[in-house]
């Protein structure tokens, strides 16, 4: 019963909803683990009540799992129950009235703008060919040009960039649409990029039949264009050729750092949220506080009377 309840759930959220496919993915994993929490409780989605709901979410906690995890879990836990509240699977939602733990507030992490110097000039130099070596670079320099998330990158249509654009169409959360401007640096790597990639799907066609690859950055996998998990991974590399900790490094902290070193420079704010594709300016203003902070750091270091 309750695994016919998660389908059911799944395919209500991508077609009504049009939910990415990570975040069904992630709403699978949650509702599969509070499943099985429930069949060793001899309980299920049917006969849970809120304060079994609250057990669960104290179970987590004493698993160690960070908040943001519980938040999380807790959040896909309500949203199956207000569609089974919905659909009628259910005369209550007893998930309705729970608070959860929230999130921590915390900071984006952030590079400095000669570390990103630096990893921009490490991704020229790393590859076993020219066409990788071009191709990291095409990748970095789009990422930190563009501030996309990597999922917007690495799905990126060849379409999209065809004709030497001044700026790019990019498909985010929600399928929600926004025009992205490209740097001259960017128009420069992904022309190289493109022709290198056009040559290499044109003789791949000629010696295997196959076909031209839709994505401006294809790939060998089932999905047919390059996953996050290996531009994570190469991020990785690239960190530590560039001799910047790879432990700061994700393709998430360079978007971080696309949108910090705008409001540096005097973008507004309003420009960096549509550029980020955030729904809610809240969400950007949360790089204000990072560059409160880094002013603050600027002080205490610089100032005379800062010192003891």
């Amino acid at each position: 019963m309750m695994e016919g309840w998660i389908s059911r759930f799944l395919e209500a959220q991508s077609a009504e909803l049009d939910a990415a496919l990570n975040t069904r993915l992630a709403y699978g994993r949650d509702l599969k683990d509070f499943a099985t929490w429930l069949g060793g409780h001899d309980s299920d989605f049917l006969k849970i009540d809120r304060a079994g709901i609250e057990d669960y979410i104290a179970f987590c906690e004493a698993q160690g799992l960070s908040r943001a995890t519980r938040a999380r879990r807790l959040a896909s836990i309500r949203q199956l129950f207000r569609f089974a509240y919905e659909e009628g699977l259910r005369g209550d939602n007893p998930a309705i009235q729970i608070r959860g733990p929230g999130r921590a507030k915390r900071l984006p992490k952030t590079l400095s703008i000669e570390e990103v110097e630096r990893l921009l000039e490490a991704a020229k130099n790393h590859g076993r060919n020219q066409l990788e070596k071009t191709r990291t670079t095409c990748l970095v320099e789009l990422l930190y040009a563009t501030g996309m998330r990597v999922s917007e990158l690495v799905t990126l249509p060849v379409s999209a960039v065809r004709g030497n654009p001044a700026m790019i169409l990019v498909r985010g959360k929600g399928d929600k649409e926004r025009l992205v401007p490209l740097s001259p640096p960017a128009k420069a790597t992904l022309a190289a990029w493109l022709a290198e990639r056009d040559a290499e799907e044109e003789a791949a066609k000629k010696a295997r039949g196959k076909p031209a690859s839709p994505y401006l950055f294809p790939g060998r996998g089932q999905t047919g264009h390059m996953t996050r998990q290996a531009f994570f991974v190469l991020m990785k590399t690239v960190a530590v050729k560039a001799g910047v900790s790879p432990a700061t490094v994700t393709p998430h902290t360079i978007r971080h750092a696309f949108a910090t070193h705008l409001l540096q420079n005097g973008a507004d704010l309003r420009a960096i949220q549509m550029m980020l594709g955030h729904a809610d300016l809240a969400t950007t203003e949360v790089y204000t506080h990072v560059l409160e902070a880094r002013l603050r750091e600027l002080v205490l270091e610089h100032h005379p009377l800062a010192e003891e």
